[in-house]
Parts: structure tokens; sequence; C-alpha cells
């Protein structure tokens, strides 16, 4: 299963829904709450080539967007392939 990596804050509503989806789908994700931490903040816009909204999520090193991008890829049929790794 490929590892997710998702950027959250606190009291994201989308943050939570996107949360959500990984949890209902078992996905292997790490979460980092990068809302008040600067060093992450910064670490997520890298990373995401200048997203600044909440989330921003990766599955391994590639981007995928924030919560609704990532529900358009479930929605698709997509997003299960990517988070078994194929």
């Amino acid at each position: 299963m490929a590892k997710v990596t998702i950027y959250t804050r606190q009291f994201c509503p989308y943050c939570s829904r996107a949360v959500a989806l990984l949890k209902d789908k078992k996905a292997d994700f790490t979460e980092i709450d990068a809302g008040m931490d600067a060093a992450k903040r910064q670490e997520m816009l890298q990373r995401s080539k200048g997203g600044k909204t909440f989330p921003q999520i990766f599955v391994g090193e590639m981007h995928i967007g924030g919560c609704d991008d990532m529900v358009a890829l479930d929605r698709a049929g997509k997003l299960d392939p990517m988070l078994a790794g194929a």
C-alpha cells in the first residue's frame, strides 16, 4: 500500500473530510498539522509547488491536490489503485 501524507490544520472541514476518506479506505497515512507550524507550512508549500490551501495530499511523492481532488479521484475509480501502489 502506498504511503500517504496529508498536511492539515485544525478546524478545517476539508481536512476532516479528507482524513475521514483515508480512514474509510484504510490507507496508511501520516497527518501533519501545518496550520500553526511555519516550518511545516513551508515544507508543504515546497512539496506542493505553491499549494497554500488545506489540505495538501501526497500519495507517495505524487501531489494529488486537496480534498476535492482526492474525492474526484475516488469517484473516478482512480484513488484505490493509487493507494494500493499500482
